[in-house]
């Protein structure tokens, strides 16, 4: 992608956030909820196909695990997003969905008659073969079906994708989510409102780590050496940071108990066999306070040593570890990491304006 296309999509940020300027302002300054930032945007209408318009990729790098003809055609998704008024939102569910359909490549071909970057179907109304080979033809087309979708900018990503897709596999698209935010936020400059709306910052800072119903309690009599609360939640929820911080571990701590060898954080834990957090993330917060977020679906979004804000997205709910079903882990410390300095999180974050189970 050349400077002045890089150019153009920033400027064209400017207007886009407009329309997510409510949650923005609100997040930071009133601890009020952002859900008028997601009122319901009128429906596009496709273009026709331009490769002219398509953005060359040759002027962007890679990011991450992601080459410079992915990253490419994820600037296209996000340019395309931009240009139809599609809040940031949707923009990290489109580039998500093509990671998972297409491995951001824009394929000829595919699964039956599968054509592009979002793997979409002839057979189905998406549009002719070749509509669907041009990545402003099919992201168009994907940015339509989901502003048809009712509620979307407030779904855990995977929902809003299979809403759209139609997968025989709707769980695979969550796996995504870290890296589609991190590169739309590399290649844009935006973070606030990639996140699903509905993110609530309290006038001390702090904000749920996902919104849900909470399950197993703080050192029950059942379960006395349980140090946090268990948020029931299926997989692929966006998990927040509960305030402002610093990333102190990233780690996969899931053992298999019959050998004490590691158990894969990749895949299922298991309430028998496993132990351990699996994938999980502790956040140092002012004050000596630190929370941890465990049995999450992949590697987390976060590196140790990262800066983080209230709300920030640092991984999706999922089941690794020792775990019996979707769920995050949620743990309070007062002082270190130990079990020693756990707190129930239910008390705590009542006590600082974010109460958990609304």
């Amino acid at each position: 992608m050349t400077t002045r296309v890089l150019s153009g999509i920033t400027v064209a940020v400017v207007g886009v956030l407009l329309l997510c300027s409510g949650l923005a302002t609100t997040l930071i300054f009133s601890g009020g909820t952002g859900a008028a930032a997601c009122a319901a945007i009128a429906s596009v209408t496709p273009t026709a196909p331009s490769a002219t318009r398509s953005p060359a990729p040759g002027g962007i790098g890679p990011i991450g695990d992601w080459s410079t003809e992915q990253v490419g055609n994820a600037a296209t998704i996000t340019a395309v997003g931009m240009r139809l008024g599609v809040p940031p939102r949707g923009w990290v569910i489109a580039v998500a969905t093509a990671m998972q359909e297409s491995s951001l490549i824009n394929t000829p071909g595919g699964d039956r008659d599968s054509v592009g970057l979002f793997q979409q179907r002839p057979s189905q109304g998406w549009g002719t073969p070749e509509q669907l080979r041009d990545p402003q033809y099919a992201a168009t087309k994907f940015y339509q079906k989901l502003q048809a979708v009712d509620g979307w900018q407030a779904m855990p990503l995977t929902e809003a994708a299979q809403a759209v897709q139609r997968s025989a596999y709707p769980d695979a698209y969550a796996r995504w989510e870290p890296d589609a935010t991190r590169i739309v936020a590399a290649l844009t400059g935006v973070t606030a409102g990639l996140a699903a709306c509905g993110v609530t910052v309290s006038a001390q800072g702090w904000t749920q780590p996902v919104h849900a119903d909470v399950g197993s309690g703080f050192r029950t009599p059942g379960r006395p050496g349980h140090d946090g609360v268990d948020l029931i939640v299926g997989k692929g929820a966006p998990i927040h940071a509960a305030s402002a911080g610093t990333v102190t571990v990233v780690r996969c701590n899931a053992v298999d108990v019959r050998t004490g060898a590691g158990w894969d954080c990749d895949r299922d834990g298991d309430p028998a066999l496993t132990r351990g957090c699996g994938w999980y993330v502790d956040i140092t917060h002012p004050g000596g306070v630190i929370t941890r977020y465990c049995h999450m679906l992949a590697h987390p979004s976060v590196t140790e040593g990262q800066q983080v804000a209230a709300g920030d997205v640092i991984g999706v709910s999922g089941s690794s570890g020792h775990s019996s079903g979707p769920h995050l882990h949620f743990e309070v410390h007062l002082g270190d990491h130990t079990s020693g300095t756990a707190v129930d999180p239910v008390a705590f974050m009542a006590s600082v304006g974010a109460p958990l189970n609304q």
